[in-house]
Order: structure tokens, then sequence, then C-alpha cells
């Protein structure tokens, strides 16, 4: 009995020192990343409000940005190369999250040039690989283990996230979801959290401003309504996957192209530029624009959620720095408002919908997406929002805006996986013939028995009552 007490002091004392030892950190990370994001921002909203005295000529800078942009991260930090999420989950996956302390600043000059030129990009991922960069030096500089290390570098992506987003919690929690399919590390979950909302009251406080949204809804619950957005997770779910497969065959094409970086960022421009004059200057940039007339009820081209993924591509696959999930938001706001215009329904309601849904299906992370629906939008479109983000999650299948995440648990026990292969090598190899016929047998001895079993039951039933 004496073992047993001293042992479950010593599990509470080893707990506790743990527990204020990530406190520490955490808070420590999200006042280093708070501040390193803050100053990102603040030189982008710079530089883009710059250009934009010159539009529509600014954009005539967009080939000359990429090469400019292409240079940097060649010359300097190969590891900024395209949307800074990326990278960050395959430095935790293949290295222990160990990333060079260059990359925060040539992804941070690197991405404020893509995106005031023009380059379609977000940059929340630019914002995830400066916290995690800055939060792997503090690891290098404190000498901590492989495990440390790692857990450290996963505060820094969600404190990068949260100021970022300004939703504290659901960016919190996108940097714990988005580095597993199906798996949650809850192990990092308080740390992350507190570097999460540390960071969004320093970004707060240093002056950052957050995209502005429209009041908060006030959705009264219909089971008619709750129907149509079960409805719109399957068609928003097909959109994440038409994302997501429009910019990965950009992605290949453009690796196909056998000329030099520097030419193909010049081209890549270019054919921005033309695609610009075709269609508009308005799937340039970040696409705030586009996203506020949705998310406030206004109207948007019916295919604009097709064309923002081109742009999208054609500037990462040239060169172009930035993130992914702010064309995410673009895709998935547009696509409601034309999901509701088909079926002659609300366009705020299944533009805030799609917003996080899309988000849900392209990034396999239906938790965080529900939490940042109720921080946008309030309590009463959470049961929509819901709904819709785990269908769109389902029916996105194998596949992911970042080629890197995990792939830990597959969405149906038809499909089988080892637990620790990137979802951009089993995508197309986990149903075969060898997991799918037996799990149809399986599934059919197991109704057989259960039949029998109901059948005799009901037999002796019968015979008692006679």
């Amino acid at each position: 009995m004496g073992k047993s007490f001293v042992a479950i002091l010593l599990e509470i004392g080893i707990l506790f020192y743990s527990l204020f030892k990530w406190i520490f950190l955490a808070v420590m990370a999200g006042v280093v990343v708070g501040a390193g994001a803050s100053l990102f921002l603040l030189l982008l909203h710079e530089s883009i409000d710059f250009l934009a005295r010159f539009s529509p000529w600014g954009f005539a800078l967009l080939p000359a940005g990429l090469v400019v942009s292409a240079y940097l991260v060649r010359t300097f930090a190969p590891e900024a190369a395209g949307h800074g999420t990326e990278k960050v989950i395959e430095a935790i996956h293949r290295r222990s999250g160990r990333i060079p302390l260059a990359v925060v600043p040539i992804k941070l000059l690197a991405t404020v040039i893509t995106l005031s030129v023009g380059g379609s990009a977000g940059k929340e991922g630019p914002c995830a690989q400066i916290g995690a960069g800055l939060t792997s030096f503090m690891a290098s500089l404190f000498r901590f283990n492989d495990v440390d290390r790692k857990k450290l570098v996963i505060c820094g992506i969600s404190a990068g996230f949260a100021s970022i987003f300004g939703t504290p919690i659901a960016g919190a929690i996108f940097g714990l979801e988005v580095l597993y399919i199906g798996q949650v590390l809850y192990d990092v979950l308080l740390p992350s959290f507190i570097s999460g909302m540390v960071a969004f009251q320093v970004a707060s406080l240093l002056g950052v401003d957050y995209f502005s949204f429209p009041a908060q809804l006030h959705a009264v619950f219909s089971g008619s309504v709750f129907m149509w957005a079960m409805l719109s997770g399957v068609f928003f779910g097909l959109v994440a996957l038409i994302h997501i497969e429009i910019v990965r065959a950009l992605e290949i094409v453009s690796g196909k192209v056998k000329i030099g970086p520097y030419r193909k960022a010049f081209y890549g421009g270019c054919i921005l530029l033309v695609l610009g004059l075709l269609f508009g200057s308005k799937y340039f940039g970040l696409g705030t624009e586009m996203i506020e007339s949705a998310v406030t009820g206004k109207d948007v081209p019916m295919l604009a959620f097709i064309l923002k993924p081109i742009f999208t591509g054609i500037t990462l696959s040239s060169g172009g720095s930035g993130g992914i999930l702010t064309p995410t938001f673009f895709v998935g706001a547009t696509s409601g408002v034309t999901f509701a215009k088909i079926f002659s329904l609300d366009p705020l309601l299944f533009a805030c919908i799609g917003f996080v849904a899309v988000l849900a299906g392209a990034a396999n992370t239906p938790i965080a997406a529900t939490i940042m629906a109720v921080e946008l939008f309030g309590s009463s479109v959470t049961a929509y929002a819901a709904v819709a983000c785990i269908i769109a999650f389902v029916i996105s299948g194998h596949r992911s805006v970042y080629p890197s995440q995990i792939l830990a648990r597959p969405k149906s026990p038809v499909f089988s996986c080892k637990g620790n292969e990137p979802v951009e090598k089993v995508s197309h190899e986990v149903i075969t013939k060898e997991t799918l016929i037996p799990y149809l047998v399986e599934q059919l001895k197991l109704y057989w028995n259960r039949r029998t079993f109901h059948l005799r039951d009901q037999e002796e039933d019968n015979n008692e009552h006679q």
C-alpha cells in the first residue's frame, strides 16, 4: 500500500512539473510567434496598400515579383518554397521539427513580394512557417530532445495559425489536427491552446487588424435547413476535392516543364496576367474582397470557386510564396453562394457554411473548422456547420492540400493503411481487391449470423408462448 501511495505521489509530481514547464514554454512561444507574425502581417498590409495605389498597373509587376520570390527562396532558404504549412508538416514528420532560422526572414520577404504584386496565395502558411522556425530555434537554444522539440514546434504552428486567423481556439486546434488524418496529439493540446491564445493577444496588442466578418448569424434551427446542410456537405466535399486536384495537377504540369526556374516564374506571372485580363483582377492576391462579398450575402460569379484554384496553382508552382488556406476560404465561401443559388437557399448562411466546410475537406480538419464557424459566425450556425464539415471531410477522401499529412486512420474500414505514411503516397493505393473483397465477405457473414440468431430467438419466443 505504501509503494502504491508513493507511486501516485510521484506520478502527480511529474505531471505537475510537466504542466508548469509547458505552460511557461507555451507562453514564451506565443509571445515570440505573435510578435513575428505581427511583423509579417503589418509589412504585408503596408505593401499591398502601397501597390494598390497604382492599381491596376501594379499587377504588371507580377512576373518580376515571382522571379524575385523564386530567387530569394532558391538562393537563401530552399525550405521556404511553396506554401509554408506543407513544409512545416514535412519537417515535423521527417526531421523532428528542425527548421533553419533563415526560413523565417526569407519566407516573410518572399511572401510579402508575392502577395503585394498580386500572386494568388494565402498568408497563414508563412505565419505557420515563421512560428515553427522561431520555436525550432528556441528548442535549439534550450537543447531540447526530439520529442520536446516537436512539441514546441507544434506550439509554434498553433500560435502562427491563431495569430493569422483571428480565431485563437480554432487556430490552436488546427495546428494539432492538421498533422495527422484521424489522430490528434492530446499531449500537446494544452500548450498549443495557450500559445495560440497568447499569440493572438500579442498580435492584437501590436495593431493587427483581422478580417471583418458580418454580424454573427442568428439562424433558428430547422430540420429542413439541416437536411440542406447535410447535402451541402457532399457538395463542399466535392469542391474541396476539385480544389486539391487542380492545384496538384498544375504543380505536376509545372514540374514537367523543362525550363529554368526564373523563366518559369516569369512565364507563370505572364499567364496570370492574361487570366486576369480574361476574368478580372478579383482572383489576384488574397481575394479578401470576394470572400467578404460572399459572407455578407452579396452576389459572386458562379464559377469563382473553380477559377481561384487555377490562379493559386499557377502562382505556387511558378515560384511564388504563400499559403493555401486563404484561397481555400475563397473557394469555400464562393461555392457556398453557388450552392445557395442553385437551390434557392440563403446565400449568406451557406457562404458561411462553405467557408469552413471546404477547409474541413481540403485540410482534413473538421474539428478546427467547426470551432472556427462558432468563433466567426456565432453558435446558432454550429449544427449546420458541424454536419457539413464532417460530411465534407469524409467525401474529400484520402487527399489533402498538404500531401505530407500522415494518414493515421482511414476514413472507412474498407480502406487499409500502415498508419505512418504521407497521404500523397497512399491516396491512390488504399483501396484494393485484397481489402475490399474480404471486407464485403466479412460484412455479409456478420449480417447472416445476426439474421440467423434473430430468427432463432423469434422461433424460441414463439415456442415458449405456445
